[in-house]
């Protein structure tokens, strides 16, 4: 497991002019002015439970500690989680409230803990993993990201996450674009993914337990949209061009239209087809990864979304921690 120290990353300064994500929009978050994110200086938190649906080196049977973070940089048009990333819900939370939430989750069996796009947070999040270790935490840091994230703040969370969970979602640009509000999608997540390469290659590469749980890596995952099969290809080509084995691959299936995607028609009103997915699954086979996670028939389902009611959230502070 990583060692967390103070460092850049937990000053919290970072939240008067923001910078954290790729947006680079200046908000005055520290002032009370939400940044493109959505959020301001105050944490906040839609959930935190024990999650059973990640890939099997995360969930296992015993399931993720997972705790999902207010806010998103992206503006993803299919969004399945809106409530959270587009809509604001979440209660406030101080840092030693994140810290205790996390033993909490220890104490209830989880495999480890893990963050859901949390790096707009990124000076609570260190510090209070740094507080957790301090109280005897010795689970995995699941950094679980949409991959739209500057260099400088996968670099500040080095020593912090241990398994980067992290999307690439597009190699086009203009589907980026049209899809996720964010042109500079597939340079910027390229960018990210060559940083958490270059930490957990420094690290000693990919670590497991026993039980097949990670407890140090990478799993890239990419959402198959429809329609889109060309772009899957595409991503998977620099994926396998920029890590190789070095990364486990999850390709999945379980897009579910919403209700914007419903009524504006076209291909994102639908589900992927069958065989649209095995397009994408014998590409990945054709490339050569080794560590390949696909999902099996009956994913197209909403039931795949937690329940954002806060669960899990209000309680307690880490005993001795600040605010």
């Amino acid at each position: 497991m990583a060692n967390t120290s103070t460092s850049a990353a937990s000053d919290f300064t970072a939240y008067e002019l923001c910078e954290l994500c790729p947006r680079r929009c200046h908000a005055r978050r520290a002032e009370g002015r939400a940044g493109l994110c959505g959020a301001t200086a105050e944490l906040r938190v839609a959930r935190a439970a024990l999650h059973y649906w990640e890939e099997p080196p995360i969930s296992g049977e015993a399931g993720s500690g997972a705790i999902f973070f207010s806010g998103c940089p992206l503006r993803c048009v299919f969004c399945q989680n809106h409530e959270i990333s587009q809509e604001g819900f979440g209660l406030p939370v101080s840092t030693g409230r994140l810290a205790q939430i996390m033993l909490d989750l220890r104490d209830q069996g989880a495999l480890n803990i893990n963050l859901v796009t949390p790096s707009h947070y990124l000076p609570h999040v260190v510090e209070a993993v740094r507080l957790a270790r301090g109280a005897g935490l010795h689970l995995p840091i699941v950094c679980n990201t949409s991959g739209y994230e500057t260099v400088e703040t996968v670099r500040a969370l080095e020593g912090t996450v241990d398994v980067w969970l992290t999307d690439l979602k597009y190699a086009s640009g203009e589907l980026a674009g049209r899809f996720s509000h964010a042109a500079d999608y597939p340079e910027v997540a390229e960018a990210a993914l060559a940083e958490m390469l270059r930490q957990v290659r420094a690290a000693g590469g990919r670590a497991g337990g026993p039980d097949g749980r990670m407890t140090r890596g990478i799993i890239v995952r990419h959402l198959v949209l429809p329609g889109h099969t060309d772009d899957s290809c595409a991503v998977l080509d620099r994926v396998w061009d920029l890590a190789g084995n070095d990364v486990d691959i999850s390709v999945m299936n379980q897009y579910t239209p919403n209700a914007v995607c419903r009524a504006a028609g076209g291909d994102l009103a639908r589900s992927v087809t069958n065989e649209e997915y095995e397009l994408v699954l014998d590409h990945s086979d054709d490339l050569g990864f080794e560590r390949l996670w696909w999902q099996q028939g009956g994913t197209v389902s909403e039931s795949f979304v937690p329940a954002f009611d806060a669960t899990g959230v209000a309680g307690p502070e880490l005993s001795g921690a600040g605010a």
